[in-house]
């Protein structure tokens, strides 16, 4: 037997233990025998900043990219009172089929005719009407007389008309006795409902209107509730 001094075996120890940590090491570190690189897999990796936005902030987003259509009104019903809304679905509003035109008593003033234009829902269910009607002067053999009507500038309102109501908007132009405007008189008014293509007739009572000239010009504000100012 050879004896083998302390000191020796100590480092023999040393040495074996130094060995068992480097190997250890080498596994843990993700490194194969050559010493590579863990791998990669391909992809497309999303914004890091789409992690961190909230509910909330998605929200607001698609709220700024919504159609301005969509943007909220109000809504005046027959009796006057008013509530937010949004525009009115298309098969809430009243066709030109379920209503009847008439024109109003001309209240004059400042050298101004002034006739309410009344729109009156004659069907069995509540229907809206939003913004201005069309307008037309024609003759016994249904000619239009001048150009269309103007528009007066407006905050147009969404009018809910129950059975039997009515909407109407102001038909406006200079008395042609003051203003010289060449005159013609009309047998009829065609009123056309908003977002509609079909017209009624209205007959038409007021004597002359302004067909041509340079205050020739008729003018029409938006619908709101009721049969006159």
């Amino acid at each position: 037997m050879v004896y083998t001094p302390r000191s020796a075996r100590h480092g023999a120890l040393l040495v074996g233990t130094v060995a068992v940590l480097g190997l250890l090491t080498a596994c843990g570190n993700g490194t194969d025998g050559h010493g590579s690189p863990p791998a990669s897999v391909s992809g497309t990796a999303g914004p890091a900043q789409e992690d961190s936005k909230s509910p909330a902030s998605d929200t607001a987003s698609a709220s700024a990219g919504a159609p301005s259509s969509s943007a909220p009104g109000t809504t005046v019903s027959a009796g006057g009172a008013t509530s937010a809304t949004t525009t009115p679905a298309a098969s809430s509003r009243c066709h030109t089929s379920e209503l009847r035109a008439s024109v109003g008593r001309n209240d004059p003033g400042a050298g101004q005719e002034n006739f309410p234009v009344v729109l009156t829902n004659r069907s069995a269910r509540t229907c809206t009407l939003h913004g201005y009607p069309g307008a037309a002067f024609v003759d016994a053999s249904g000619s239009q007389l001048g150009p269309d009507p103007t528009r007066e500038p407006g905050s147009p309102v969404t009018v809910t008309l129950k059975p039997g109501k009515s909407a109407w908007a102001g038909l406006t132009f200079s008395n042609p006795g003051i203003s010289g405007a060449k005159t013609a008189t009309p047998a009829a008014l065609l009123v056309t409902p908003p977002d509609e293509h079909d017209s009624l007739k209205a007959a038409w009572s007021g004597g002359e209107v302004p067909v041509s000239g340079s205050s020739s010009a008729v003018r029409l504000t938006v619908l709101g509730p009721g049969t006159a100012p």
